[in-house]
């Protein structure tokens, strides 16, 4: 196990009750370990070279905004409703407690940019599959998706019925 992964901390009844969330704020808030875990994810999307990386709102802004630099490629942030100025698309999806939507800027890439979808989590897979698929309306060609912590035992990768590799720097 990589070491920032002992400041992970789980959040009995967050969101919602029966929900354990997994907060990786305290692995943000160590200097040493926000950069060994970006490294960790990194690492593995070095050869492939994005020309962008497109973060799922919140947490995936600040591990996405962090990979861009490390990989030397832009940012695109995925956001909720109504966050994003201009014309967007839109994508509805579930959550494990319930369903949300996502947006993206209609002219945020241009048609055909590699692009590498990043998340802090990998839970049920809805989020992840709901960033690929719009921004593959968009026009994006997604070329993969990394999770900094992936959540064995809600099988969210078994549901990833996507082409495009799905990473984790740690599964759990």
């Amino acid at each position: 196990m990589p070491a920032w992964s002992r400041l992970l901390r789980d959040v009995p009844d967050f969101p919602r009750p029966g929900i354990v969330f997994k907060d990786i704020t305290p692995v943000l808030a160590d200097g040493a370990a926000f950069a060994d875990a970006v490294a960790s994810l990194a690492d593995a999307w070095r050869d492939v070279a994005p020309a962008a990386i497109a973060g799922i709102e919140s947490r995936g802004f600040i591990l996405g905004a962090a990979l861009a630099l490390a990989l030397g490629c832009g940012f695109v942030p995925v956001r909720k409703p109504g966050k994003l100025p201009g014309r967007t698309l839109a994508q509805d999806y579930q959550l494990e407690y319930g369903h949300d939507r996502l947006e993206v800027q209609a002219d945020a890439l241009p048609a055909g940019t590699r692009v590498l979808v990043v998340d802090d989590v990998l839970a049920t897979g809805g989020t992840l599959r709901a960033a690929t698929a719009l921004l593959r309306r968009q026009g994006a060609d997604v070329i993969g998706a990394a999770v900094l912590v992936e959540l064995s035992f809600l099988h969210g990768r078994a549901r990833w019925d996507d082409p495009a590799p799905l990473r984790a720097a740690l599964v759990v």
